[in-house]
């Protein structure tokens, strides 16, 4: 073998922007591929689990031993999820600029398992009897307690935001992206992820609600801590296995720093005029002439002498700039996703859920049809969809990444108008049977109505919920990959947020001057189903905008030190 043939060969064993746990170059045989990547998808099994275990029937429980009202729990509900999804962003600019994907989990994971070991402790109180009577003979629990709810409700949040965005990218980085093979393999990685969070979610909402309805919130949410603590054992198991980016911390947060450069270096030279379109690798003489000349002008010399940005770092800034209205849009196409943990949990309490003589299933446990849909449309999107996608485009990744967005954002609309119309056959139910003013009675309408919405939302995950991971993981520059998960989550944290305003704003609208609200308590005397139209109207806008600028979105090149 020649010289140049064992420098390729030495090349082809090793990962070239990758060490192992003793910081040597990762070799390929010895690190990462599915080996790691089974690992890093038990943990997040674990923890999708626990939140979960938490998401799925926190409504049913800020309703219940907290003694709040639908509405209240609902904004309350959509605050906590948005902020869990935007401490995401947090979590993902300390692990790129400092810490590094792989010390994030590990600090966030502890912060996770204190949060739920402190809501174990809140919820034992309750149990216990620390709280004050009301008039109606109910219980509010004591300010204390509830303080200390709240504080470790939060403080999940807090680790959650430090675990999704690091751990999902800790696990694509398993994959060389220079290797065909593996390349194809990362894309696959994405589906078998949720595919595997899925039953993980399925699990806890069968097993975890049922123990918290059933049995007691306080074993519930102690079952969710142990599960934690485990899934943190499985993570440590596999550190010998697993590839780390090269450079962990100062390469990415010198990745801030360059690219926030440019914005700077294009501000001071707002003034002067590009002298050809070809400033770019490769002439992107859109790019220049366009709608982002002005960053352009970064590539100029100051009028001071002031030393020019490198090529690289304003094509990863204009990079980031395009990803803006694709962001937004995604934001929007969100929101319809908060409320199957809150208002269809609410419905599923109203109506018929016996599925066999003594056997009813709680409402929150309606959610484990997300999962099992998700069971079913993964391998299906794998095994036939794909296939049949690049047979039709002879693309090897079937469809785009976009494509498979918008295709969610279609049924995400479709699932408001089917939610809309389910709720206004039970409002019609309730009417024909006289109970409307019966909030506590039965309404005899079959579960199974509510089934299709439910499988829905397992399929609008598995094309927009995965598609947008993937896009924002892939088109970031790769020292801000996390961040570019983060991107993707914080858009579901805006929904939610946005999901609560619109029905802090609606409550406030229709309930002033004696009105019904469409949130009533009563939700025999609510008016969900408008609620629910008007999503659906908000989803289609959205819809359209997407389909607008992903039709103008140039996707990021590749280079053979930073493809993606």
């Amino acid at each position: 073998m020649t010289i140049a043939e064992e420098k390729v060969s030495l090349i082809e064993d090793f990962v070239s922007d990758s060490v192992d746990h003793r910081g040597l170059p990762a070799g390929k045989s010895t690190t990462g591929g599915w080996r790691s990547a089974w690992y890093i998808i038990g943990v997040e099994v674990g923890e999708r689990f626990a939140y979960f275990g938490i998401s799925s029937n926190l409504i049913t429980y800020l309703t219940g031993p907290l003694g709040q009202s639908t509405a209240i729990a609902a904004v309350n509900v959509n605050t906590w999820s948005g902020t869990a999804s935007m401490f995401t962003v947090l979590g993902a600019f300390t692990a790129d600029a400092y810490l590094g994907r792989y010390r994030t989990i590990v600090v966030a994971s502890f912060i996770y398992i204190l949060g739920l070991g402190l809501l174990t402790l809140s919820a034992v109180l309750i149990l216990m009897g620390l709280s004050e009577k009301r008039s109606d003979v109910s219980t509010k629990p004591s300010f204390w307690v509830n303080i200390l709810f709240f504080c470790s409700l939060y403080l999940v949040a807090m680790g959650q935001g430090g675990h999704k965005p690091c751990v999902q990218a800790f696990g694509a980085d398993q994959f060389d992206v220079e290797d065909r093979k593996e390349r194809i393999s990362r894309g696959s990685f994405f589906n078998w992820w949720f595919l595997s969070l899925s039953a993980g979610i399925t699990l806890s909402i069968i097993v975890v609600v049922y123990v918290q309805d059933n049995v007691n919130w306080a074993l519930g949410f102690g079952i969710l801590y142990l599960f934690m603590v485990m899934a943190l054992v499985l993570f440590l198991l596999g550190r010998k296995t697993y590839r780390y980016p090269r450079g962990d911390c100062m390469e990415k947060k010198n990745a801030f720093v360059r690219i926030g450069r440019v914005f700077v270096v294009a501000f001071k030279n707002r003034r002067l005029k590009l002298t050809h379109s070809g400033l770019l690798e490769g002439g992107s003489s859109e790019t220049c002439e366009g709608r982002l000349e002005f960053l352009a002008k970064a590539l100029l010399p100051g009028e001071k002498g002031d030393e020019p940005c490198d090529t690289r770092d304003v094509e990863d800034a204009m990079t980031l700039v395009r990803l803006i209205p694709i962001w937004i849009t995604s934001v929007v196409s969100m929101i319809p996703y908060a409320q199957y943990a809150t208002f269809f949990t609410k419905q599923a309490v109203t109506v018929d859920r016996t599925i066999l003589p003594g056997l009813e299933i709680p409402p929150a446990s309606f959610q484990a049809l997300i999962g099992l849909s998700i069971l079913i449309s993964v391998p299906t999107y794998e095994g036939v969809f794909l296939p049949l996608a690049r047979r039709i485009t002879k693309k090897p990744f079937g469809i785009t990444m976009l494509q498979r967005i918008g295709a969610g954002m279609v049924l995400s609309s479709l699932n408001m108008v089917l939610a809309a119309l389910v709720e206004t056959k039970r409002l019609e139910i309730a009417k024909e049977h006289g109970l409307l003013d019966s909030p506590g009675a039965t309404i005899p309408m079959s579960l199974w109505w509510f089934v299709p919405q439910y499988l829905l939302l397992g399929m609008i995950d598995v094309f927009s919920l995965v598609g947008t991971q993937e896009f924002f993981y892939d088109q970031v520059p790769t020292e801000l990959r996390s961040i570019g998960l983060a991107l993707s989550l914080s858009a579901m944290g805006l929904a939610s947020f946005l999901s609560g305003f619109l029905i802090t704003v609606i409550n406030w609208a229709t309930g002033k001057d004696g009105g019904e609200s469409w949130f009533n308590t009563n939700l025999n005397r609510a008016h969900v189903d408008y609620f629910y139209w008007l999503l659906a109207t908000f989803t289609a806008i959205g819809l359209f905008a997407f389909m607008f600028f992903s039709r103008l979105y140039p996707y990021r090149r590749l280079r053979r030190i930073d493809q993606v």
